[in-house]
């Protein structure tokens, strides 16, 4: 079963805040900020978010893309949705996010390696993500992050990366709905709208996760970790 996915389309309230996470043997490291988000009801909720942005393991590092002329089709799907969260739980097309099964990487530059986290602002991408949020912050620019909500009833969104592509505990075995599996049609994203023609926006993966992936997500035979060439690969397949 696929997990609660989609975007929420919100206002950042306060300023970033880097934390860490352990999770087994190695310690992730997300900035959290505070979003203002209107409800169905028209009043509004506060959500936290965790983006991820690099782990302290050498060998688990994320691959970034953090680009400052994001232009999409995607991006008049965003700009015409309401404010809150749009669920795309079930959604196998844009505006749901599959970066193997879509164009939404299009010219978007190479991927890059994350530094080793060190618990500071200083490596990246945590300092040039907490510059984009910032002034996100300052500016009441439109923000919307893709990603999956949390599960323990609380309001927030996480899981902001590539959501496929993930081995051992997280294979999707197609039958049950435990936390954090991999899914296809699922992959995490932040984008920013300080109402130019272009945007800001900031794609991740793993780099343990490999691709192409099958219709459950999970990785096939012939999978690698994700390259540039990868973007769209199995877009119309």
């Amino acid at each position: 079963m696929a997990l609660t996915y989609g975007f929420v389309k919100c206002k950042v309230v306060t300023e970033p805040v880097l934390k860490p996470s352990r999770h087994k043997q190695e310690i992730q490291y997300h900035l959290h900020a505070t979003l203002r988000v209107p409800a169905a009801d028209g009043s509004s909720e506060k959500w936290d978010s965790a983006i991820n942005v690099g782990t302290n393991d050498a060998d688990d590092l994320l691959r970034y893309k953090l680009v400052f002329d994001y232009h999409n089709p995607l991006l008049d799907a965003l700009k015409a949705a309401s404010p809150g969260f749009t669920d795309l739980t079930e959604a196998d097309a844009l505006p749901a996010l599959d970066f193997l099964r879509s164009h939404v990487l299009d010219e978007t530059g190479s991927w890059r390696d994350s530094d080793v986290m060190d618990g500071s602002e200083e490596p990246e991408p945590v300092a040039s993500l907490k510059r984009l949020l910032s002034k996100a912050h300052s500016s009441g620019a439109d923000v919307y992050i893709f990603g999956r909500t949390y599960t323990d009833g609380s309001p927030g969104i996480h899981d902001v990366h590539m959501n496929q592509g993930s081995s051992g505990s997280f294979l999707n075995n197609g039958r049950d709905d435990h936390n954090d599996h991999n899914d296809i049609w699922q992959d995490g994203a932040v984008v920013v709208d300080f109402g130019e023609q272009e945007c800001a926006a900031y794609f991740t993966a793993f780099t343990q996760q490999a691709v192409p992936t099958d219709n459950l997500g999970n990785p096939d035979r012939s999978s690698h970790p994700i390259q540039d060439s990868d973007d769209g690969l199995l877009a119309g397949s």
